[in-house]
């Protein structure tokens, strides 16, 4: 399917994509691998996962996971592709602390459940986290429905996020890839970024199946 660059529109996200959203950060996280840090939280009954991220991505105030965060790419009026941009001093994944109990609520996880979870892999994420220059505008949480995939709409979103981030007053930009999801590389450096550091931890491997995280930048 080919599509038109008038059957797109780049929008920010509103309540209503809530649903969506969840469905990007989920398939994001999974990036290329088996299992991502929601299903180590919030799994492994996918459904389940998915209102739990509905949830965080609804809430009352703003985080990481916040749909507010997000810009979507919409195809004849739906929801298509997506991806959030952030400083980390305004929405550090950290700021999502206060509503992780309230999704886990909403999507009927028993916190001892949801804390296991977290503990027995999920927290492993955090020794691979890519450390970023103060100011960098962060890119984070980018997944396209199967359908619309090598149809342009990353890149159009690429070119969103990072003007969004430029008239903020940022001059560097960050994403963070999964090694061994290349495909994805080859789309953020084609856009013009570059691998600026590598993460690698066993703990996180043995969760993750994955060796670590490449951090890729470039100027705004």
């Amino acid at each position: 399917m080919q599509l038109a660059a008038t059957d797109i529109k780049i929008a920010d996200a509103r309540p209503e994509h809530a649903p969506f959203v969840a469905w990007v950060m989920l398939t994001a996280a999974r990036s290329h691998v088996e299992r991502g840090m929601w299903d180590f939280m919030a799994g492994p009954d996918e459904a389940r996962t998915l209102r739990f991220l509905e949830a965080m991505a609804a809430t009352e105030q703003p985080h990481w996971a916040h749909h507010s965060l997000f810009l979507v790419a919409e195809v004849a009026g739906r929801p298509a592709s997506a991806l959030c941009g952030y400083f980390d001093e305004q929405h550090a994944p950290s700021t999502m602390l206060p509503a992780l109990p309230l999704a886990a609520a909403a999507a009927k996880i028993p916190e001892n459940e949801f804390m296991a979870g977290w503990q027995n892999g999920g927290a492993s994420i955090v020794h691979v986290s890519p450390e970023h220059v103060p100011g960098a505008w962060l890119v984070e949480h980018v997944a396209t429905l199967p359908a619309f995939r090598r149809q342009g709409l990353v890149d159009r979103l690429l070119a969103a996020v990072l003007e969004r981030g430029r008239a903020r007053g940022a001059t560097v930009a960050d994403i963070g890839v999964l090694i061994g999801n290349d495909r994805a590389q080859r789309a953020y450096e084609k856009a013009g970024f570059a691998v600026t550091g590598v993460k690698l931890h066993p703990e996180f491997e043995a969760a993750y199946h994955c060796p670590g995280i490449r951090e890729l930048s470039r100027p705004l």
